[in-house]
């Protein structure tokens, strides 16, 4: 993963991959805490998903609202 504001630093994490057990194939991925800060990420934010070179790679999803509402936090 990525910073944007340095992006010639990449930081690596390994995390599990839950199994929802509803039967749709998806699954759960708990980011560690550090790095949710590191990035100014907070729960319920939206990230893409990209395979980069047989990496997985998450980035936060920008907000492309052309009026954002001012009294909700950023988009990530």
């Amino acid at each position: 993963m990525q910073r944007e504001s340095d992006l010639s630093e990449t930081q690596s994490w390994t995390v599990r991959c839950q199994d929802t057990a509803d039967g749709s194939g998806d699954v759960i991925v708990d980011l560690p805490p550090e790095l949710l800060a590191s990035l100014g990420l907070v729960l319920g934010d939206e990230l893409t998903i990209e395979v980069i070179d047989g990496a997985i790679v998450l980035k936060p999803k920008r907000n492309t609202s052309p009026n954002p509402d001012p009294s909700s936090p950023p988009a990530i």
